[in-house]
């Protein structure tokens, strides 16, 4: 068949100028591409039809080479297996054998250097359990998307993102969350992250409002946006945002309203009005971090700050708990005089999230499947949140445990100037852990509270009894 060669074996790229013919640039080219590395031992090698076919020279010389380099101990040719490079030929210097090893080393069980820089158990925040996701179901809403997709989704992303995903996220957004959202006023982006940067960039000069507890890694984009940070006290009622009135040339407020991260708790009634009057009176914007949102236990979920005022709350919501960091999807719902400054600078040069993912996403939401994940994540981490509730009850009734209502994680309150003793027990337990100072703003006042801060939705389910009791041995002993 007519050009049929270009559906045969694999790219190979290899430099045949020279002297001496074809044959022996050929072989020569092969030799150095083993000796330097390049194909890498057990690589395989090209058909000597596809081969011949690619550098457009006759198959007998293609096979000729391979023969005399399998006769070299170049290469090696097994029925069924075809043509590969030899064990026997390292780049030097390289450590190896003539045989291949038994197991790639990605598969290798960790031996006792990787055990001593590697913790036996993570309950670190700000994962989830990245096992659980949902792959049968993702693959089949890929696959019909894919099917579905025009062919213009395949080309370059747009700024705003797929006009498929934005339809059904507003739609699942008022509808879960209580957000009012039009589908041309919500921008896709590449994480939360990038949608934070954004705005940071599109407030312009001045300060922004941040939680006295909260991540570094915010309050650092936000600085790199031009913008500095004012912290706003955190108590059991959440941010104090009656302070905001006090403060000057603020731009905007960052919250956390649905589960404070990482106190854990919900923003009071009255500070959540505040919150919103405060914009409306000085023309700045809350920007509504709605932080394990969908995760709630005890009741139902707290609604979304932004449906008291589209126009000056910008909710900000991400597949990376509900599914999977990896995605890199979050998206923002923005007021309206914020929709082209964001756009405008996200169409010069931001990253843009994978259209085919966007699509995937939109198929999922639209057909229920993600809705059927939630309520299946929130049973498994309902379920570990009560185990670590009742194993602290039995093994270490001393320890008061709270934020305990939504999210993946929980506070563990210690006696005072325990905190890191505590963390260096942990460590000689083999467990990745962080303590409440660790998300204290530095330039707030001075914190008193002493606590950990125990993500008990990162272990996949297989390690969560291990990591639940390398905890409790962590603990300080109860009087």
């Amino acid at each position: 068949m007519e050009d049929s060669w270009a559906t045969f074996g694999r790219d190979l790229h290899l430099d045949l100028t020279g002297p001496g013919g074809l044959r022996a640039a050929l072989l020569r080219a092969l030799r150095e591409a083993v000796r330097s590395g390049r194909l890498a031992p057990g690589t395989r090698l090209p058909s000597s039809r596809s081969l011949a076919a690619d550098l457009g020279i006759a198959r007998n010389t293609v096979a000729d080479a391979y023969g005399e380099l399998v006769a070299e101990g170049w290469l090696s040719a097994r029925q069924g297996s075809g043509t590969r490079v030899a064990w026997g030929h390292l780049p030097d210097g390289a450590r190896g054998s003539a045989e291949p090893p038994a197991a790639p080393a990605a598969r290798r069980a960790p031996g006792p250097a990787d055990r001593a820089d590697r913790p036996r158990f993570d309950l670190t925040p700000g994962t989830p359990d990245v096992s659980a996701f949902p792959r049968t179901a993702w693959l089949a809403a890929a696959r019909r998307a894919l099917t579905a997709a025009p062919s213009e989704a395949f080309g370059y992303s747009t700024s705003r993102g797929r006009p498929e995903l934005r339809t059904v996220l507003a739609d699942y957004l008022a509808r879960a969350r209580g957000v009012r959202a039009d589908p041309e006023r919500i921008v896709v982006c590449a994480g939360f992250m990038q949608g934070l940067a954004l705005l940071g960039r599109a407030l312009g000069a001045g300060r922004l409002a941040v939680e006295s507890y909260g991540l570094d890694l915010h309050r650092a984009v936000i600085t790199r946006a031009g913008l500095r940070t004012v912290p706003l006290p955190v108590d059991e009622r959440g941010a104090r945002t009656e302070e905001l009135t006090a403060l000057d040339d603020v731009r905007a407020a960052l919250l956390t309203p649905a589960h404070q991260f990482p106190t854990g708790v919900p923003l009071h009634p009255d500070r959540r009005a505040a919150a919103v009057s405060w914009a409306r009176a000085t023309g700045g914007f809350v920007l509504e971090d709605d932080y394990d949102g969908e995760f709630r236990y005890d009741r139902q979920p707290v609604g979304a700050l932004q449906g008291l005022d589209c126009e000056h709350v910008v909710y900000l919501g991400t597949a990376s708990k509900s599914l999977a960091p990896a995605l890199r999807l979050a998206w923002m719902v923005l007021p309206d005089r914020l929709v082209d400054p964001v756009l405008a600078l996200k169409s010069t040069g931001e990253w843009q999230s994978g259209a085919l993912d966007q699509l995937t996403l939109a198929e999922f939401l639209s057909t229920g499947a993600y809705d059927r994940h939630l309520r299946g994540m929130r049973l498994r981490y309902r379920r570990r949140r009560d185990q670590l509730v009742a194993a602290l009850a039995a093994r270490a009734p001393q320890v008061r445990v709270s934020g305990i209502a939504a999210g993946l994680h929980a506070v563990l309150e210690l006696p005072p100037g325990t905190e890191r003793s505590v963390l260096r027990a942990a460590r000689r337990q083999g467990l990745a852990l962080e303590g409440l100072h660790r998300f204290h703003d530095p330039t707030a006042p001075p914190a008193s509270r002493d606590a950990l801060v125990v993500a008990y939705g990162t272990p996949p389910d297989h390690s969560f009894a291990g990591a639940l009791d390398a905890l409790l041995r962590a603990l300080p002993p109860g009087e």
